[in-house]
């Protein structure tokens, strides 16, 4: 069959934006799509996920592509909608297309597709691992278009290096009372402004990215006049590692457990998600990736690695070690920034992803 028309695709799926586990109709897009090429498709991984096989006829690796296809929630005019703001419906559409451009190409091993929900939730990657998505991967690659604060358009980003992330909040117990009386209480409001200040003169490895922001506090009642018995922070955290990751989560943990004793109260640290891994790519994938960006635009487009915040593709390397991966970038313009409601960028630099995909499973299947 014909390649499909990347842009196409695109401008089809991003007519119809659907938050995480509620992406039918993009399934159903794609489902389609990939059984009219004649792929071996299962709908309805990790709920509303889609994969897809090509078989070769001699021995070789299991190659898998991923893609994600949910959008992002907003609340526009104080209305709620769904928009693809962080380009999800590029990622599905170059994966597409490069389906296409691969049929009948697959001459060893097997190329597998998998087309994520609910990435945004950061449980798109658990919910299909638990459906067995990885039990026959030997490597996998993703992809994400850049914005033009990481590169321009059409240059290329070989090794996206995702942050481990997470959300955590620590909430405070103490002892309310009369404001005229604060010696009979343990005011929370105070405490989490100590806890809060010590966890900034926290100190890791400079020669790491890495960060811990208090960006909620919630304390007290209605009442000013009253010392506040209970309260909480919330809080971002980013580390360029996985052992840093760790080794920040105990220091914050001990931090404010014993700043809150020190003043009578207690203090426990909850996580209202998964902390997501950082990347751990496999050099040699890495490399061949950076060759594949070469031959589609040049070496002086090729960029060989950059941040991107976090991505919870990287369960995939944690839930089975053995995997090897790797996930680049492809730059489109996009401006003014990923997760902006306004959101746009060049859709013919889609056709480089799409390139660079197909090049990737040729070498190790075609």
């Amino acid at each position: 069959m014909a390649q499909l028309d990347v842009v196409k695709v695109w401008e089809d799926l991003h007519k119809t934006p659907e938050l995480g586990f509620e992406e039918v109709q993009t399934a159903a897009y794609i489902a389609k799509a990939l059984k009219d090429m004649g792929y071996e498709v299962t709908e309805g991984v990790g709920k509303t996920g889609v994969v897809a096989y090509a078989r070769g006829q001699e021995p070789g690796p299991c190659v898998m592509l991923r893609a994600d296809m949910d959008a992002l929630p907003f609340v526009i005019d104080g209305k709620k909608t769904a928009i693809h703001a962080c380009g999800h419906d590029a990622h599905s559409a170059m994966l597409l297309a490069a389906a296409s451009a691969l049929v009948g190409k697959v001459k060893r091993g097997t190329l597998k597709l998998l087309f994520q929900p609910a990435e945004e939730t950061l449980k798109g990657a658990l919910s299909v691992i638990e459906d067995g998505v990885l039990n026959d991967v030997d490597m996998a690659f993703g992809l994400h278009i850049r914005p033009v604060q990481d590169v321009a358009d059409g240059q290329m980003v070989a090794a996206l290096c995702h942050s481990a992330s997470g959300f955590f909040r620590i909430e405070v117990k103490g002892q309310s009372a009369h404001a005229s009386r604060p010696h009979l209480g343990v005011n929370c409001a105070e405490i989490l402004a100590a806890i809060v200040m010590n966890i900034s003169q926290l100190k890791f490895n400079p020669a790491q990215t890495w960060s811990c922001k208090c960006t909620k506090i919630d304390v007290g009642g209605a009442a000013v006049n009253v010392i506040p018995d209970h309260g909480y922070a919330m809080y971002d955290i980013r580390s360029q590692t996985n052992p840093l990751m760790k080794e920040m989560l105990d220091k914050v943990r001990r931090c404010a457990e014993n700043t809150a004793a020190a003043f009578g109260a207690t203090a426990t640290m909850t996580f209202p998600g998964d902390v997501i891994p950082a990347c751990e790519y496999d050099d040699t994938l890495v490399q061949e990736v950076a060759d594949c960006i070469r031959d589609v635009v040049g070496e002086e487009n090729l960029v060989m690695t950059c941040g991107g915040g976090g991505e919870d593709f990287h369960f995939f390397k944690q839930f089975k070690p053995s995997l090897q991966v790797a996930y680049f970038g492809v730059g489109c313009g996009c401006e003014p920034g990923l997760h902006h409601p306004q959101m746009h960028f060049n859709p013919k630099a889609l056709q480089n992803g799409v390139d660079v995909l197909e090049k990737i499973v040729l070498r190790h299947l075609g």
